[in-house]
C-alpha cells in the first residue's frame, strides 16, 4: 500500500509540475507560434507519432520474440552475444547512434526509423528476459507434472506471469522512444524536433517550446494509456500477486 501511495504522489506531483508548466507557457505567449501555424504543428506530430509508433512496433516485433528464444535452455548459451548487441543502442549516445547510422544509410525518414528501433530494443530484450526467468519455478514444475508441452509451459505459464515485466519494458522502451524522436530532425527524419532545433537555431524560445512542450505532453499521455493497457491485459492473478508483494 505504501508503494502505491508513494507512486500515486509522484505521479499526482508530476501532473501538476507538467500543468503549470503549461500554464506559465501560456500565460507568457509561447504558443502564439502554435496559434499561428495549427496545420505545420499537427503535420509535425503525425510525422513524430509515425516515428515512434513504426520504430516501437519493429522494436516490439524483434525484442519479445528474441528474448523469448534466448531464455530456451538449449539456446540459453547466445544470450551474452544477443544482450550486449541490444546494449549498443543504449550505451552509445542516441546523437552518435544517428550519427553511425547515417553515414552508412544516409539520410532520411527510415534511417531514423532503424537508429531509433536500434535504441528502444534493449529495456524490451532486458525486461523479457529478466520477467521470465523470474516465474516461480514451483509453477513450472506443477506445468510439467500435470504433463504439459514445453510450449505449454511457454504460453499458458511462464508467459502470463511474466507479462507485467514485459510490457513494463515496451513502456518504458516507447516513452524514451517519444523525447528521442525529436533528434530524427537532425537527420531528415522530420518530426517535431523540428521547431525545438528550429527554435534553437533562432534563440526562439517560443519556437523551440512549441516543440518541446507537445513531446513532453505526448511521452505522458503515452506513459497514462499504456499504464492503462497494462491493467487491462495482464491476468488479475497475476495483478493480485503484485499488489501483495
Amino acid at each position: 500500500m505504501q508503494g502505491k501511495r508513494l507512486e500515486l504522489t509522484i505521479r499526482v506531483g508530476l501532473t501538476l509540475v507538467i500543468g503549470a508548466l503549461f500554464a506559465w507557457a501560456y500565460v507568457s505567449g509561447t504558443f502564439q507560434f502554435i496559434m499561428d501555424h495549427p496545420d505545420d504543428l499537427i503535420y509535425l506530430l503525425q510525422q513524430h507519432l509515425k516515428l515512434v509508433g513504426l520504430s516501437s512496433l519493429l522494436a516490439v516485433a524483434i525484442a519479445v520474440p528474441l528474448g523469448i528464444f534466448i531464455t530456451r535452455p538449449r539456446f540459453k548459451k547466445y544470450d551474452w552475444i544477443v544482450i550486449n548487441f541490444a546494449n549498443i543502442g543504449q550505451t552509445v549516445p542516441s546523437l552518435a547512434v544517428l550519427a553511425l547510422v547515417m553515414s552508412y544509410l544516409g539520410i532520411g525518414y527510415m534511417t531514423a526509423v532503424f537508429a531509433l528501433w536500434i535504441y528502444s530494443l534493449l529495456p524490451i530484450l532486458r525486461n523479457t528476459v529478466a520477467g521470465i526467468e523470474s516465474v516461480n519455478r514451483s509453477i513450472l514444475d506443477a506445468g510439467k507434472g500435470m504433463g504439459m508441452t514445453q510450449y505449454q509451459v511457454l504460453w499458458k505459464l511462464e508467459l502470463p506471469n511474466s507479462l507485467y515485466a514485459i510490457l513494463a519494458g515496451i513502456r518504458t522502451s516507447i516513452v524514451i522512444n517519444v523525447g528521442t524522436a525529436a533528434l530524427a530532425f537532425l537527420i531528415g527524419g522530420g518530426g517535431l524536433g523540428d521547431l525545438i532545433f528550429t527554435g534553437i537555431s533562432l534563440y526562439d524560445t517560443g519556437i523551440m517550446l512549441s516543440g518541446a512542450l507537445p513531446v513532453t505532453l505526448l511521452a505522458v499521455i503515452i506513459d497514462f494509456l499504456l499504464g492503462k493497457f497494462e491493467k487491462i491485459i495482464i491476468p488479475r492473478g497475476v495483478q493480485r500477486n503484485l499488489e501483495t508483494l
